[in-house]
């Protein structure tokens, strides 16, 4: 299987807790759709303290997993939000 399109059209958008508004990362996203799951490598600046969980209130916003064989984050739905 194919992994994440490094060359394609990307936008830099930050990821924010939907729940304290705090913010988790910024990201480089592919496509236009919603935010399902996150590829590491596109990670481009880190907030959080705890892999998985919010600094500011402690939720669980994601599962780490591997998608066609490249680390990434599935995000679990309502926990987050972007720009």
């Amino acid at each position: 299987m194919a992994k994440p399109n490094k060359k394609g059209p990307s936008r830099t958008v930050d990821i924010f807790c939907s729940k304290c508004k705090t913010q988790l990362f910024k990201y480089r996203k592919g496509g236009k759709g919603a935010l399902i799951k996150c590829f590491k490598e596109r990670i481009v600046e880190d907030c959080t303290k705890v892999s998985c969980s919010c600094p500011g209130c402690g939720q669980i916003f994601a599962r780490e997993t591997l998608i066609r064989g490249a680390p990434a984050l599935k995000m679990v739905g309502g926990k987050v939000t972007f720009k």
